[in-house]
């Protein structure tokens, strides 16, 4: 019996004597482990404090260079942007001075061109410019037919009668107001070669003297053809020779009628101009056609 409790007792101590051991060399481990741990920390810490420092001076650094940044270069940025705008609206005001003349300058000139054409219906009297025909050019040239000497076309317009008469032999002279007609009238005898006796004047036909002329040619208007009618009755030579067109004068009587409508073209010879007051009350003859 004895023995039996003294080999209980024997396994007894050796349980606490391995547990005591046991506990020991666990306790033993959580020291290294936290040695290990504390060393890692040593070894650790000044990196780790030079990190943070780093990482602090970086950013006093980052944002001493954004206030860097901000006091020097946006100054420039908005200095930059300023003068891009007032690039910009400098520009924006060439460009619109630029439109500007360009559309004054065509207002002028349409003004120029268009005035010498619109001007004569403001007159009291207007004569427009209405190019003559192909039909009436030759009946006009049918007209002059055995006849020579100097020839005027009163309101000559775009210079096709004088011309023609030019071409036939005649010393053509034009008057007519519009000066852009005048200048093209020139331009046009130039190029078809009778500049040398086809010659043009910027003239108001009342302030001009038509005695010199043997052959006068006018595309006229119901109003003008009375007052214009006294004017060359004075001025004419007792040999000239008057062709009318589109209208007829209203006393003088015609010597030949050739045409019909707007083509119709009267001419009258120096004895119609010797006409006395008597006559120059009768009615208009009725006119006669080839």
């Amino acid at each position: 019996m004895f023995g039996t409790a003294a080999l209980h007792t024997t396994r007894v101590q050796c349980l606490i004597t391995v547990d005591i051991s046991s506990h020991m060399r666990c306790t033993n481990k959580y020291r290294i482990l936290a040695r290990s741990t504390q060393l890692m920390h040593d070894l650790l810490s000044p990196l780790i404090s030079s990190n943070k420092r780093n990482i602090e001076e970086s950013y006093i650094d980052d944002k001493s260079c954004r206030i860097h940044l901000d006091a020097t270069v946006m100054p420039k940025v908005l200095e930059d942007r300023n003068s891009i705008s007032h690039t910009s609206t400098t520009r924006k005001g060439n460009w619109g001075l630029l439109v500007t003349g360009v559309i004054g300058g065509t207002l002028v000139t349409l003004y120029a061109v268009a005035t010498p054409f619109v001007t004569p219906a403001l007159r009291k009297i207007c004569l427009p410019f209405v190019p003559a025909t192909t039909t009436q050019l030759q009946n006009v040239l049918k007209m002059l037919q055995n006849r020579s000497g100097s020839l005027v076309d009163i309101g000559s317009g775009d210079g096709r009668i004088v011309i023609a008469a030019a071409k036939v032999g005649f010393q053509a002279v034009g008057y007519e107001l519009n000066p852009w007609l005048v200048w093209y009238s020139r331009y046009r005898a130039w190029r078809e070669g009778v500049y040398h006796k086809a010659t043009f004047h910027i003239s108001d036909l009342w302030k001009v003297c038509f005695s010199e002329y043997s052959n006068i040619v006018i595309f006229g208007v119901p109003q003008m053809m009375p007052q214009l009618e006294k004017k060359l009755q004075r001025e004419l030579q007792e040999n000239a020779r008057v062709i009318a067109c589109r209208f007829p004068f209203p006393h003088w009587i015609p010597d030949h009628i050739t045409g019909e409508g707007v083509d119709t073209v009267w001419t009258y010879e120096s004895r119609s101009f010797q006409i006395d007051d008597k006559r120059s009350t009768e009615p208009i003859p009725q006119i006669r056609y080839d």
